[in-house]
């Protein structure tokens, strides 16, 4: 569907005026449906940025928490898995793992529905943490990291790259749902 329209002139090869009329949606509608689409997408997180540090190579942390922590500041890039075209929270955890040997689903649901349960408070750096940031459950997921921070590929928080976030935060704490492990 078009709305509005342009009309505007130009010169063909001989020299005659020809009007012509382009139609275009408004902008405010093309910034409706830009929103609309963010968040129908897997992993939108619209929160406050957190400044939390954690570098790789800390001690206590696994080969594969050091290594998801390397990607850090990699770009969010909805449907992507690798670390040359960015990430979608999924595709971040699944390239994680595959780099360890790992295999995992490529959707949060069905990691979710696939990997073992563990308790919160159980949680070991390396295990998967799942949250509900779109109103169903399993739309994003992040690899717990260590006293209560995971590290993640969200689409919005920290201008939209793998970063640190915190189970503290009132954003990640009210959609926090469930851990399981690889």
């Amino acid at each position: 569907m078009f709305v509005g329209s342009v009309l505007f002139q130009r010169n063909d090869q001989e020299g005659v005026v020809v009007n012509q009329s382009k139609s275009y949606l408004p902008f405010h509608t093309i910034c409706i449906l830009c929103l609309i689409v963010t968040l129908l997408s897997g992993c939108a997180t619209t929160e406050p940025e957190t400044k939390l540090k954690i570098k790789p190579g800390s001690s206590a942390i696994t080969p594969t928490v050091d290594y998801a922590l390397r990607l850090q500041g990699t770009p969010y890039r909805y449907g992507k898995e690798s670390p040359q075209e960015g990430f979608d929270c999924s595709g971040f955890v699944r390239h994680v793992y595959e780099h360890q040997g790992v295999y995992l689903p490529r959707t949060v649901q069905e990691m979710a529905e696939s990997l073992t349960p563990v308790p919160k408070n159980q949680a070991h750096p390396g295990d998967l943490l799942f949250f509900n940031t779109t109103g169903k459950p399993f739309s994003h997921v992040g690899i717990f990291v260590k006293d209560d921070k995971f590290v993640h590929a969200p689409s919005h928080h920290s201008r939209g790259r793998v970063s640190i976030s915190s189970l503290r935060d009132n954003y990640w704490g009210k959609r926090f749902i469930a851990v399981r492990r690889p």
